[in-house]
């Protein structure tokens, strides 16, 4: 079965003017018109981007809906695949975020609006533990691509998490999969959009 709506959603200090996010959804709108594009700006707060998130797809199809997300939005995409049960894309996933962002606690600017800032409160940590998928109910229905030059996440970790899963493991590469271009044709064909 085709999907008809994708849902994107990006990391930590992103935001919907993502490199990724414009390229997928430039592709998305240039080859499957049809499709039902949303890239939402979510806000700091784990459990309100989810309720957010969770409300906007409320009508859409459940069996004709896919998710993607890079890193934190990696993270989040998991979680809305497991509610779901749609397929998902993470693009070098947060395994840990709990963790992981504990350590940034505080006021941060957003990467593609520096002017922009939000507070990282104490209490997005545990909202984030309350989120966190320990084992992926049908591996099949995910596919990561995950750089082994990732200088922000451990690749082993990731690769770990989603055993099973359809992984396009690179030998290089970074953090915000500069080469993401290579990559699009892969993402494209495993999302099975209408």
């Amino acid at each position: 079965m085709t999907h008809t709506h994708l849902l994107y959603l990006h990391g930590f200090r992103s935001s919907p003017q993502s490199t990724k996010a414009r390229t997928l959804q430039a592709l998305v709108a240039a080859r499957h018109p049809q499709v039902t594009w949303w890239c939402p700006a979510l806000p700091p707060s784990p459990r309100a981007a989810m309720e957010m998130v969770m409300q906007g797809i409320a009508q859409w199809p459940r069996e004709r809906m896919a998710v993607a997300g890079s890193s934190l939005g990696g993270f989040y995409a998991t979680w809305v695949a497991e509610q779901t049960g749609c397929p998902a894309v993470l693009l070098n996933p947060a395994v840990d975020p709990a963790r992981d962002l504990s350590k940034h606690i505080g006021e941060h600017r957003q990467w593609h609006n520096p002017e922009e800032s939000f507070y990282f409160l104490p209490e997005y940590v545990d909202e984030l533990r309350a989120l966190q998928v320990l084992e992926v109910t049908h591996p099949e229905r995910y596919f990561a691509v995950i750089a082994k030059g990732d200088e922000v996440l451990d690749w082993r970790e990731m690769l770990a998490r989603y055993p099973g899963a359809r992984i396009k493991l690179l030998p290089g590469g970074d953090h915000a999969l500069s080469d993401f271009d290579d990559h699009s044709a892969g993402i494209l064909d495993f999302l099975e959009l209408a």
